[in-house]
């Protein structure tokens, strides 16, 4: 069985910095990418970024350079990384793993890309 949880999330205050993980289990990060999506209450849930198995990363462009992405194989572990945090960045963070190798590189930031799903971690930003 499939499953993701993530980790890190809280309540921060704006101008830090997050880490987000999210750990896998029941197939391997070597076969299959990683995505990174954010909801609000009211809105969809949007893509932010895109690991492929092979480490090619992707990010939506409005990011301002802000989010970083990364995995680790060994540890069945993805990331994401926010710097210089804003109110908008609050919302709840879900990873997903794509179901087969190579899908969600065509379409990074579509949900449909993507069909293994965590919880989701809630991450609250304040001054």
């Amino acid at each position: 069985e499939v499953q993701l949880v993530e980790s890190g999330g809280g309540s921060v205050q704006t101008g830090t910095s997050l880490t987000l993980s999210c750990t896998g289990s029941g197939f391997s990060f070597d076969d299959h990418g990683i995505g990174w999506f954010r909801q609000v209450p009211g809105e969809e849930r949007e893509g932010l970024a895109s690991i492929e198995s092979d480490g090619t990363t992707y990010y939506e462009d409005d990011l301002e350079g802000r989010f970083t992405i990364s995995s680790d194989h060994a540890k069945s572990t993805a990331y994401l990384r926010i710097e210089s945090l804003k109110f908008e960045d609050t919302g709840v963070y879900y990873c997903a793993a794509e179901p087969e190798p190579g899908l969600a590189a065509i379409r990074p930031f579509d949900r449909s890309s993507y069909s293994y799903w965590g919880q989701g971690v809630q991450v609250s930003v304040s001054s």
